[in-house]
């Protein structure tokens, strides 16, 4: 959590391999996120901000597509991509061509890209943004399913709301650095505020880019 320009996405880059740390050292479940890349992206499927698809190929043949390239049979494929488009309500459009989607509809699809081969982590970037009410609540729905099932979820939001009904621990970020970490009611007694907004608000120094 943290306002514009924080780092969020610079952080989440860096646990996807995505971006080479200029130090430090990071680990996903054990794994060196420098020295051993392919184990990390092996068990993670990633959402980034702002998604794109192949438009001229259908929401079908994009998640099949990334499947592939994470090693899985046809057979596989079909089972699994079914099971996407009923867990993500796609159903109606899996097999249209992804030209003229939807925000929501491509954010669907991007989604499905970073499930198809059942990762253990997945990491989301801003995954609401851009989103009409509905298709936001029924996202956040999603994500509460992944956690469920024991999926390690981390995602990135300037959101309040999203933060404070989904998340069991959050890290606020402000200029680059920690400015706390822990469950809400533990950044809520850190920062001497009732709510979360306003810890938020203390944490940070300043309600700037607060939504």
């Amino acid at each position: 959590l943290g306002p514009n320009g924080a780092g969020k996405s610079t952080t989440l880059r860096m646990l996807y391999t995505a971006l080479k740390p200029d130090g430090g050292q990071a680990l996903v479940d054990g794994w060196d996120i420098v020295k051993e890349t392919t184990a990390v992206k092996t068990n993670m499927g990633v959402l980034t901000h702002n998604a794109g698809v192949y438009e001229r190929l259908t929401a079908r043949e994009n998640i099949a597509y990334f499947g592939r390239l994470n090693g899985m049979s046809n057979k596989e494929l079909d089972f699994r991509i079914d099971e996407l488009a009923d867990m993500l309500e796609m159903t109606e459009f899996i097999d249209r061509r992804c030209k003229g989607f939807s925000q929501g509809q491509k954010t669907k699809t991007a989604l499905a890209r970073a499930l198809v081969h059942k990762p253990k982590n997945i990491i989301l970037d801003e995954p609401t943004n851009g989103l009409d009410v509905m298709a936001t609540r029924g996202l956040r729905q999603v994500i509460n399913n992944l956690k469920d099932v024991g999926h390690c979820v981390l995602f990135s939001s300037h959101i309040m709301q999203e933060v404070a009904v989904l998340c069991d621990e959050i890290v606020i970020i402000a200029h680059g650095v920690v400015a706390a970490s822990g469950t809400p009611d533990e950044i809520r007694h850190s920062t001497g505020q009732d709510n979360l907004e306003d810890a938020f608000v203390q944490a940070i120094g300043t309600d700037e880019g607060l939504l």
